[in-house]
């Protein structure tokens, strides 16, 4: 894991300082549909106030921002970190999850590993973005790649939980992938993690 290079596709309240923390270990893509939020990025500024700026500046030296996909073709390791806002019915809008894997399997190698932080309900990765990946991507799920788990647990504007300073649950499609996205994410959660015993089991304690 030491030499992974990383894409967070989603670079909003979640997405961003993820991003900052691995940044500081890892070389990174951050990955972003709107072109103002890259180029403010890009100027050093968060305008959601959850990075400031010299910890933005301290990392951006690590982070490639931008808006096309293909700048992170050779990423190993990619985090979705989109929203699912509900619609008026109460239901989770999967479209950006759907949109999300469908760019991502447009760029995917042979052993790369899709993590999902979204707030879904259980089976949404493994029945729902899963053929998403392989159809976008040519390649067979648990054969050619990989997929793991990782609620997002932070809370917009706390400064004191913040991202590093929260449990982190973990899980992955195999139980080799599960260690690897768990060690992955124990370089920047000084809180912890909790490797749970499926993607479902992880899905569920969100």
């Amino acid at each position: 894991m030491n030499n992974a290079k990383i894409c967070l596709i989603g670079l909003g309240y979640v997405g961003l300082p993820l991003a900052v923390a691995f940044g500081n270990k890892f070389k990174i893509v951050g990955f972003d549909t709107s072109y103002d939020r890259v180029k403010e990025l890009e100027g050093g500024h968060d305008s959601t106030l959850e990075v400031n700026n010299d910890l933005l500046a301290s990392a951006k030296k690590n982070i490639n921002f931008t808006t096309n996909i293909q700048d992170a073709k050779d990423c190993d390791i990619y985090i979705v970190t989109v929203p699912t806002p509900i619609d008026k019915t109460n239901t989770p809008d999967l479209n950006p999850l759907i949109e999300s894997s469908k760019s991502i399997g447009s760029v995917l190698c042979k052993n790369d590993i899709v993590i999902y932080e979204s707030t879904v309900y259980p089976g949404v990765t493994e029945d729902i973005c899963v053929p998403v990946l392989e159809k976008s991507s040519g390649m067979i799920f648990n054969k050619d790649f990989f997929c793991g788990y990782s609620p997002e647990r932070v809370n917009p504007g706390d400064k004191e939980h913040t991202i590093s300073k929260i449990l982190k649950v973990t899980s992955g499609s195999t139980p080799e992938i599960a260690e690897k996205v768990d060690e992955l994410y124990k370089t920047v959660i000084t809180a912890g993690t909790y490797k749970a015993s499926s993607i479902r089991v992880a899905e569920a304690s969100k």
